[in-house]
């Protein structure tokens, strides 16, 4: 069980580390191909192995994973079966960005549960801490998911379908 979460954790970390990557890059109007591959495929996979470890019922980090797992998909859908034609385009932006939230968003409660400071700050989750946290994260990602949309009105795709290019 050891090695199934140390994958997990590093899938988890690289899919943060890429999907912000990939954030910046669409603010900054900057198509990254390899990092929005490695990034869709990364918290995929974070997302699918979190269904891996043993559970007895449904849990709110199943939950969390099958609708990044949806988001995902409808991400990849966009990118590489739509190309970003059209409205796709923002339906990328806007999945991309759900997704990395969601994963960013099981970061903080993994991080409530396992740092000592955090946890003695919120032994339950339901402490203001806690909630303050996470209403902060969603705000980051609601402003800047807003910014990318509004950023992705200024793209010129290329016909290269799954490098579409942005132009200043």
């Amino acid at each position: 069980m050891s090695t199934l979460t140390a994958v997990h954790v590093a899938l988890s970390f690289v899919g943060i580390a890429t999907g912000i990557v990939v954030l910046v890059g669409l603010l900054m109007r900057r198509w990254l191909s390899l990092w929005n591959s490695a990034f869709l495929a990364t918290t995929a996979l974070t997302s699918a192995t979190g269904f891996v470890f043993p559970f007895e019922h449904l849990l709110p980090s199943h939950v969390v994973g099958a609708l990044s797992l949806v988001i995902l998909a409808l991400a990849a859908f966009a990118l590489y079966a739509r190309h970003l034609a059209g409205g796709w385009k923002r339906t990328y932006v806007v999945s991309a960005v759900a997704a990395l939230y969601f994963n960013v968003f099981v970061l903080v409660v993994q991080a409530f549960l396992k740092v000592p400071a955090l946890h003695a700050l919120a032994p339950t989750q339901a402490e203001p801490p806690f909630a303050i946290a996470q209403l902060a994260v969603l705000l980051i990602f609601a402003a800047a998911g807003v910014a990318a949309f509004i950023q992705s009105k200024y793209w010129t795709a290329l016909s290269v379908p799954a490098q579409p290019s942005f132009s200043r």
